[in-house]
């Protein structure tokens, strides 16, 4: 069973300190040696260590200079820039309204190449409907208690999907069943929803997975993430939007897709599974 990928900043840190603890052990040196080579005190190294304190990119470079390890530099560095920038809130980020929030991802969208995303519990923003998109991000504007401007944030959001019909980009969507059931709206909204899937996963660019609820898990349900090539990895959580850009934790969001990826079901029988959903839709109509 493989692990959640979901880190906290403050684990990040904390995994940072401890690779430059290791670094130390293995030069044979004490806090109080590194310390006075460094210039700091020794409770300045302890709680860099312990994940209390974060090193500046100098103190990186001087550390692992002392302990001989220059060539894991660059890597320490990454994870560095990862925690200062891992979450951004969403009250920040909306507080001028959600349209902002998706025009700002558009450069992103526009230089990726393969997307490869993870979703349990929703349709992806990029195969949305304007009917879904309005049902969504009004609940999402209603319980942030955010400036309301959902028409420009659903233009913005169904602009931003023109990437899927232009350009040379590619599209690995993993789904969970349950992301096809939930429902954010009128019976007759989701049933155009998934119809629009169908026709979305039929496009040359587009692998869709579908992990049915029944599957015997290899793999547990994760947050929803999506890697863009081997650059970046965005998390959504309730609060704030989390951003990987560490290479090791992105390996590690591109083996957890790899691992609910092979639990999926592709082609006909993903196509069954959605018209299935619809089949449930449309008994709740006739009700």
């Amino acid at each position: 069973m493989t692990s959640s990928p979901l880190p906290t900043a403050q684990q990040a840190r904390q995994a940072l300190g401890r690779r430059l603890r290791e670094i130390r052990v293995e030069a044979r040196l004490s806090a109080r040696d590194l310390g006075q080579l460094m210039g700091r005190h020794p409770s300045k190294i302890s709680r860099i260590e312990h994940g209390t304190a974060a090193p500046s990119a100098a103190d990186i470079r001087t550390w692992c200079g002392h302990c001989g390890a220059n060539d894991q530099v660059d890597d320490l560095v990454a994870s560095l820039r990862a925690v200062e920038g891992m979450y951004v809130e969403w009250q920040r980020q909306e507080h001028t309204g959600m349209r902002r929030v998706q025009e700002a991802s558009v450069p992103l969208y526009e230089q990726t190449r393969l997307f490869r995303i993870y979703e349990p519990g929703l349709i992806p923003g990029l195969f949305q409907t304007p009917a879904y998109a309005t049902a969504l991000m009004g609940r999402i504007i209603a319980f942030c208690g955010i400036p309301d401007d959902l028409e420009q944030a659903v233009a913005a959001r169904m602009d931003r999907q023109r990437v899927v019909h232009t350009g040379d980009h590619r599209f690995a969507v993993v789904l969970e069943e349950w992301a096809l059931r939930a429902r954010i709206g009128s019976a007759e909204m989701m049933a155009g929803q998934l119809g629009h899937l169908i026709n979305a996963a039929s496009l040359p660019s587009v692998s869709l997975g579908i992990i049915p609820m029944n599957v015997d898990r290899g793999m547990w349900a994760s947050p929803g993430f999506w890697v863009f090539d081997e650059d970046r990895v965005l998390v959504e959580t309730p609060s704030a939007e989390l951003t990987i850009t560490q290479p090791r934790e992105i390996g590690v969001y591109v083996r957890t897709f790899t691992a609910l990826a092979s639990r999926a079901v592709y082609g006909a029988t993903a196509r069954s599974l959605i018209t299935a959903a619809i089949d449930v839709l449309g008994a709740d109509v006739d009700q």
